[in-house]
């Protein structure tokens, strides 16, 4: 970037300025104080040979040529003594450039990683142009709106953890200037602008692109509130207590809002929506008032409001505000039934919002002032940051208790299998009891089963890693064609040094590709695309024409949200896309099919390919019904699960974009073993060091070789089936056997011996070779262990 202004769309011009800053130590220079004095006129003595500092500038390269003096002028503000402690910036609002910083903040900025970009994390589409414009009514007409957010930043520290920084502006030393460019605005303008803070067209026609200059600096100070934002621990302890059976919890809502938009005249009001009837009523708590439905108790909403409010609040689920309740009223000629209720009640501004969960909508949120225009469009994005947790006390007060269980399942164990659904709540019933007796000490009880069955298979691509790297490779390959052309042209046209440096970084990106690739290659070629390839194209393409077209075809094969070619490389994520869709699509329709041969756990993974886990046993049926033929037929049902899949791979495998093959492997672990939820991961995991070895297993098998060889175990056309024990082997050659008989597998066994894991030995393997058709129709019929027993005994 040469320009502060370059790929900016605000309505104001950006320069960096110290002016304000340096009128300050003006002042500090005619000082009694003979240190803070001489201390304000050394700095400003620094300043004086260079007039741009004070008059601004915009082209970037100006920051490190005066980066001494620059220094000189910010070391108040900057303290030395202060610096590894503060996370603290110098920049521009509405960019991500940061021109001085503390060491703190470039230590945490270093953590997250090569090409992490600063990004507000709770800013709204089309908010940063209106943010900018409410600024210059602010700073520039002096219009006083509260319009102020808490604004954060999402940053991963060096261990990939998500970090949450508050973010506080500091903007005393910024100037707003008007330009030709800006239209004249009256308070008609101001008072529109009022009620339509999403409309973003609005904003630009009263402040149009760079028709204000932003001449100045502002100092953000970063705090570290990640433990603040942990929304899941603040409603356990809402749920945990005995607040959750009161329902005045709307009791104090009018002074934390009043608190929170800095207005005495500020009252809350609230009603219930019932889906059933479409009806708004009031809340049972008669402490809590309805300015919506006034004295009545329940009133259908198509009454209650005119068209536009009932589609913003009740289809949209969005904000509604009037911020002049008289004009409004005198505008609709009393056929707006809400403006007549509020005039009726010498409401002059109110905001109503509303209480959804998801598309649900649970009541409406009212906030009503005496004051006219006190409450608009603008101050309702106030409600963005508190509205999750009005809707925790919403459900908490609407919800009876078998709700309430479900609440706590779903905030806790997130996708539940239906087949231990049962455990779960009555682990959510014990919290709530334990709520109630320990309050804040409650904790929801871990849930494990005991003795369980597991089984584990996969169907997994073939030779994955490598396909994406061709693809990348050509990618690659073929944007340095098109910029070599360029480049070359251009060089012919106009001989420069920086051309033939360039074909030189060419001519070295096209050798790594072809001989040096390696894991960073792709990301330095890519680093040279966008810092000196993409910068360049776009200057010639706005001053030489004689490259317009070459430069205009080569953007039109780049991607634009990626700033590369994504062509071989689609290929590849959208064929890896649809075998897992379609191969997922079989796995979940099956299992469907077997949880009626007996209840069992059962969850799926899409990685490249698709993995499964289940589950079986008596501790999951919570039934006295387990007997080993279950295990049995679902290990049966398994593999001809595994064998459809394969077949429905290589069906459709002339529809994918590019020619992949699968390897499918099941892994057979013959004792039972301990399973607990994690809750930080919200899965089931092994429990137990000695069941530690089966996730071992489960991770590194795939990879395993045949013993005394370099052939992996899992082949693409055959099934592989590990395992350890004697036992398990003759138990799975009687079902190959029979699956052989049914034209499924082909008439070949082959066991072999695979090589040692890390901490595992013993691993033996049969492979088979799977019958593939060109229908999958001979492979919907599954069979049972029972159907298996009478073909061994007919035999």
């Amino acid at each position: 970037m040469k320009d502060l202004n370059e790929n900016i769309n605000l309505p104001f011009l950006l320069q960096i300025s110290f002016n304000t800053l340096l009128n300050y130590y003006e002042e500090l220079a005619a000082s009694e104080d003979g240190y803070t004095a001489e201390k304000a006129k050394r700095i400003l003595k620094v300043q004086e040979p260079f007039p741009v500092l004070r008059e601004g500038f915009t082209d970037v390269s100006l920051l490190s040529e005066h980066k001494d003096q620059i220094d000189v002028i910010l070391q108040d503000s900057f303290s030395e003594v202060l610096t590894k402690n503060e996370i603290k910036t110098a920049s521009l609002p509405m960019h991500d450039f940061v021109f001085n910083s503390s060491k703190r903040f470039q230590k945490i900025i270093k953590d997250a990683g090569e090409g992490f970009k600063l990004n507000v994390k709770n800013n709204p589409e089309n908010y940063t142009y209106i943010l900018a414009c409410v600024i210059i009514l602010k700073e520039y007409y002096q219009i006083d709106i509260n319009f102020r957010r808490p604004l954060y930043y999402e940053i991963p520290d060096k261990n990939g953890v998500i970090r949450i920084y508050k973010i506080l502006y500091n903007a005393d030393f910024v100037e707003i200037l008007k330009t030709d460019k800006a239209p004249r605005l009256a308070q008609s303008d101001f008072d529109e602008l009022l009620d339509n803070f999403d409309d973003i067209s609005l904003w630009k026609k009263k402040f149009p692109v760079n028709s204000y200059v932003f001449k100045g600096f502002v100092i953000s100070n970063l705090f570290d509130v990640t433990e603040d934002q942990s929304i899941s621990n603040i409603k356990s302890k809402l749920i945990g207590t005995s607040e959750t059976k009161k329902h005045n919890f709307m009791g104090d809502f009018e002074s934390i809002f009043r608190l929170l938009f800095n207005m005495k005249k500020l009252n809350v009001g609230f009603s219930i929506y019932n889906k059933e009837d479409g009806f708004l009523t009031q809340i049972a708590d008669s402490s809590v008032s309805s300015y919506l439905l006034k004295s009545n108790k329940k009133v259908n909403c198509e009454t209650v409001f005119c068209h536009h409010s009932f589609t913003s609040l009740l289809k949209d689920k969005s904000f509604y505000s009037i911020s002049d309740v008289d004009a409004a009223f005198e505008k609709a000629n009393g056929k707006a039934p809400q403006i007549n209720n509020l005039k009726a009640q010498g409401v002059k501004s109110a905001i109503f919002a509303p209480i959804a969960d998801g598309d649900e909508l649970l009541g409406v949120l009212e906030l009503v002032s005496t004051v006219p225009k006190a409450l608009n469009s603008i101050s309702a994005n106030k409600l963005i940051d508190v509205m999750p947790f009005i809707l925790s006390a919403v459900k908490r007060s609407k919800l009876d208790e078998e709700n309430l269980i479900h609440a706590i399942i779903q905030r806790e164990c997130t996708g539940i299998h239906p087949s231990v659904q049962w455990k779960f709540e009555e682990a959510a019933r014990q919290f709530i009891i334990d709520g109630y007796e320990k309050k804040e000490s409650a904790v929801f009880k871990a849930i494990s089963f005991k003795e369980v069955y597991p089984l584990f298979g996969q169907i997994d691509i073939k030779g994955s890693s490598g396909a994406r790297n061709m693809a990348t490779k050509k990618d690659l390959s073929l944007q340095l064609t098109l910029v070599r052309r360029i480049i070359e042209k251009a060089n012919a046209i106009n001989q420069l040094p920086i051309y033939s440096q360039l074909l030189f970084q060419i001519d070295r990106c096209e050798k790594q590709l072809d001989t040096d690739f390696k894991v960073d290659t792709e990301q330095e070629i890519t680093d040279f695309f966008s810092k000196n390839i993409d910068p360049l194209l776009r200057f010639q393409l706005q001053h030489n024409k004689a490259l317009e077209d070459e430069i205009t075809d080569y953007y039109s094969k780049v991607d634009d949200s990626l700033g590369l070619v994504y062509y071989y490389r689609k290929n590849y994520d959208d064929t890896v896309m649809l075998i897992n869709k379609n191969m997922s699509s079989i796995l979940d329709d099956k299992q469907v099919e077997a949880q009626k041969m007996y209840p069992h756990f059962f969850e799926r993974f899409k990685t490249d390919g698709v993995e499964h886990n289940m589950y079986i046993g008596e501790s999951i049926t919570k039934e006295d019904s387990f007997n080993t033929i279950f295990l049995k037929n679902l290990r049966l049902w398994q593999l001809q699960v595994m064998c459809e899949m394969e077949n429905a791979f290589y069906n459709k495998k002339h529809q994918y974009p590019i020619q992949l093959d699968v390897a499918s492997m099941v892994l057979v672990f013959n004792q039972p073993l301990s399973i607990r939820f994690r809750t930080d991961e919200r899965q089931f995991d092994v429990d137990g060091t000695y069941n530690a070895r089966y996730e071992v297993v489960k991770k590194r098998v795939d990879k395993a070789n045949i013993k005394g060889t370099d052939i992996r175990a899992t082949e693409k056309g055959k099934l592989t089936i590990v395992y350890s024990t004697r036992d398990v082997e003759q138990e799975y050659v009687e079902y190959v056997k029979f699956l052989q008989s049914k034209k499924i597998l082909d008439s070949e066994i082959e066991i072999v011996e695979l090589e040692d894991l890390q901490g595992v030995t013993g691993l033996k393997a049969i492979r088979v070779n799977i019958l593939y058709s060109k229908t999958t129709e001979s492979n919907k019929t599954f069979y049972t262990y029972d159907d298996l027993m009478k073909e061994i005994a007919s035999s």
